[in-house]
């Protein structure tokens, strides 16, 4: 990994009216992705570590993956354009058939990021994306502060 990304963790997942706010960040800056009410209700199911009665697409996949000897390896969210965020999820897998392999897929930011939490994956950003996104850290403080989204803040 160069300098041309950053990590940053899950800050926090807030419920909104018909979808979810995830925000990202670190100690210099937050930012905010909008993604829909199921991947916003699976990533906050997996944060807090509830167990569900079937598994979701998410739990799904996951588990293909480890069957396979894979695992995602982390993702990056590496574009965006006209307020549209896009993601790589980068995956490894190594088994008794092949050695290690390392694949990269697209996907949306908000499937990957519930695949990352999932798996303990690391987050990254891209460089541009990180300068072009505005700070949204006072806004979760607000946030917080008013006792929304608190049991959703668990750093991952």
């Amino acid at each position: 990994m160069g300098k041309d990304v950053v990590q940053v963790t899950l800050r926090a997942v807030v419920p909104l009216e018909g979808s979810y706010a995830v925000f990202l960040g670190n100690d210099e800056k937050t930012f905010v992705i909008y993604v829909d009410e199921p991947v916003g209700s699976a990533i906050t199911m997996t944060m807090r570590g509830i167990v569900k009665e079937r598994p979701l697409t998410h739990d799904l996949l996951g588990h293909v993956l480890k069957a396979f000897g894979g695992r995602v390896d982390h993702i990056v969210i590496n574009h965006l354009e006209n307020g549209i965020f896009h993601a790589r999820i980068i995956l490894s897998a190594e088994n008794e058939l092949q050695h290690r392999k390392v694949v990269e897929l697209d996907a949306r930011p908000s499937d990957s990021i519930a695949l990352a939490v999932q798996h303990g994956a690391k987050i990254l950003v891209s460089g541009s994306v990180w300068n072009s996104v505005d700070d949204m850290s006072e806004a979760l403080d607000q946030i917080e502060k008013k006792g929304r989204g608190k049991a959703d803040t668990d750093e991952v």
